[in-house]
């Protein structure tokens, strides 16, 4: 016949699905699936984006009296060089945060392992504001004039990868991401020693 202790077993592990780590590791996969389908959908559907930096990057649907059009880049071969750059980070952005979806997942039952799971976790997840804050917002919103354009302007999508991102970062650097999950404290008294460790008149727990 099982114990009270066991029959609170299948209870447990269901509530441990509601504790942080696990919600650190939902997160991060869902931000590392995201762009790793990104990147799939610009290395299989190449030309699709590829037209979007170039025209970013040349500036030809900002404003037609700009005073910045000296920044516009107009070499193709300059162009394609950034639009595979950024494959390439989205690519490795994606196995950074594949790989500490999988540490997170494996820190669960072992808790040792959850700071190394928020630090590779932290890399990826600064990658892809790197990419999408400093890259797409900054140097292509501003540098390049991106806002101005109403046919290339990826600022809205942008935003919300980087909103996406920082909210991830902030949940896998909280507290309680990195402590292990509830254990049950109760335990049977010893018969050899009656005494409740914690009872106060034991003098050993006055000090």
């Amino acid at each position: 016949m099982p114990t009270p202790a066991e029959q609170t077993r299948p209870a447990e592990r269901i509530l441990t699905a509601g504790t942080l780590p696990v919600a650190a590791m939902l997160l991060t996969g869902t931000v590392a699936l995201y762009i790793a389908l990104v990147a799939f959908g610009n290395i299989t559907d190449f030309e699709t984006n590829q037209q979007f930096v170039r025209h970013v990057l040349s500036m030809d649907t900002t404003f037609k009296d700009n005073g910045l059009k000296w920044r516009a880049v107009e070499s193709t071969g300059l162009q394609d060089a950034a639009y595979v750059g950024i494959i390439a980070w989205e690519t490795l952005a994606a196995l950074v945060l594949g790989t500490s979806t999988v540490l997170w997942a494996r820190a669960l039952r072992r808790p040792h392992g959850l700071r190394r799971a928020q630090r590779v976790g932290s890399i990826g997840l600064l990658m892809i504001l790197a990419l999408f804050g400093i890259g797409f917002i900054g140097i292509g919103g501003e540098w390049f004039a991106m806002w101005q354009s109403d046919a290339w302007n990826g600022l809205d999508a942008a935003t919300r990868v980087v909103t996406l991102a920082g909210i991830v970062l902030i949940v896998t650097h909280l507290p309680s991401a990195t402590a292990p999950a509830d254990t049950p404290t109760d335990t049977p008294a010893d018969p050899k020693n009656p005494k409740d460790p914690k009872d106060p008149k034991d003098p050993k727990n006055r000090l």
